[in-house]
């Protein structure tokens, strides 16, 4: 299919759609709801979309991009808007938020979406049937865009990434055709979507692996501030002791409801009490008295774990003195996540996706930026935490990239996907 290159208006586009069998709503600039379709989560990204198409199907889906190559117009997906990090400026921004579908097999433990579900709703699907998805911190955001990202969870040490728990895919290409990626069919594009984002296509169906967990042992446990070195040293060293069920991460922030500077401890255990208890004595002896907060056994679909926004993102393989030093002395006293990651994430099995620095230890996660050489920074980023989109490629191992480049350049040579976690040609 030709790309042409016109002056579109709205309402071209709009006939467009409309002769193109699109059936779904579209919102234009002027209209009350356009205002509110065309926000994202971020609230630096104010996008001025030529128009909003709201997409009820996957021929919806093929007939916007297939609009939007005919007349020369860039295409943005959106689903929950937690991903969103460009503006659609002068494109159509494509909403498929209301596509929610969610089915559960629990037979073959597995779950299969459509592209606007969240992970609330898989969650709460699964939990009936004692499974548990490779979700993340929030039951809001869309299953989707983390999947596809690579997806990091607090069963991920046990179970992998949520991409790699990816099964098959639907997706509709750049020039508006409907393929089926599996480890069989479309191998090559199968590969590099469980990692890659959305570069590739628009996924309109996605199937992944369900796990059996019904119960944890978790929570978040508030420790004196002032042992927070210690308790980062500790750390560095207890992680090495420890098995893939249990996942944690240190954090240095507030007490909830106060102004109180502590040093807050989250687990989350995929087994008993009773071990969770022995496996965490060495780490809490150091801690100290617990301020706040507890550890509790509950249903996977009830742990609350929460996450830490990423200004400053980087891996570490190794937590050194020099960086906990640093660390514990920033004086504006921002939030500091340290999560443990390694476990299955580094074994995926052959076959995994491009999800990036598999072999990191840990992630560091800041909630603002830092002056330039505070820490060391070892250039490698995650596409889910991402916040500068043009950093993209350091998501990647230069192997994996090379190969994302021949995967893109066989399936959108043009970069008509291109506004998001972009991947060149």
């Amino acid at each position: 299919m030709s790309t042409q290159v016109v002056v579109a208006t709205g309402r071209d586009l709009v006939a467009g759609l409309l002769g193109s069998g699109f059936n779904g709503k579209v919102r234009l600039p002027g209209e009350a709801e356009y205002d509110v379709q065309r926000r994202a989560i971020v609230p630096s990204v104010d996008s001025r979309p030529v128009l909003v198409a709201e997409a009820f199907s996957r021929s919806d889906v093929q007939a916007v991009v297939r609009v939007g190559r005919e007349y020369g117009v860039p295409v943005a997906v959106q689903a929950t808007g937690h991903g969103t990090k460009l503006p659609a400026d002068g494109g159509i921004l494509l909403k498929t938020t209301p596509m929610t579908a969610v089915f559960v097999d629990p037979e073959r433990r597995i779950a299969k979406v459509a592209p606007g579900a969240r992970w609330g709703a898989v969650i709460d699907a699964a939990r009936q049937f004692g499974l548990a998805p490779l979700s993340g911190s929030s039951r809001d955001v869309g299953v989707t865009g983390y999947t596809l990202g690579g997806g990091v969870g607090w069963l991920a040490r046990k179970y992998g990434f949520a991409a790699d728990s990816v099964i098959r895919a639907e997706v509709v290409t750049a020039d508006g055709r409907v393929v089926t990626a599996t480890a069989e069919q479309h191998p090559d594009l199968f590969w590099a979507i469980r990692g890659g984002t959305g570069n590739f296509g628009i996924v309109t169906s996605l199937e992944f692996r369900l796990y059996p967990v019904r119960q944890v042992h978790a929570g978040i446990v508030y420790y004196g501030i002032d042992r927070a070195a210690e308790i980062l040293r500790c750390y560095r060293d207890w992680t090495a002791t420890i098995p893939n069920e249990l996942s944690t991460a240190v954090v240095l922030t507030r007490i909830p409801g106060t102004e109180q500077r502590a040093v807050a401890i989250k687990v989350l255990y995929a087994g008993t009490r009773e071990l969770a208890d022995h496996l965490l004595k060495p780490l809490f002896a150091v801690a100290g008295p617990r301020l706040a907060g507890e550890l509790t056994t509950i249903e996977y679909a009830d742990a609350a774990m929460g996450g830490t926004p990423a200004r400053h993102l980087d891996f570490l393989d190794e937590l050194t003195d020099d960086v906990i030093d640093v660390l514990t002395g920033i004086e504006d006293e921002p939030t500091i996540e340290v999560r443990h990651w390694s476990g299955a994430m580094a074994h995926p099995g052959p076959g995994a996706g491009p999800v990036g620095h598999r072999q990191a230890q840990f992630s560091l996660i800041i909630d603002r930026e830092l002056p330039a050489g505070l820490l060391p920074d070892s250039g490698r980023t995650f596409v889910n935490f991402l916040a500068d989109h043009g950093r993209a490629e350091t998501s990647y191992s230069p192997a994996d990239l090379q190969r994302l480049r021949a995967v893109k350049r066989a399936y959108d040579p043009t970069n008509f996907f291109h506004l998001n976690a972009n991947i060149k040609p």
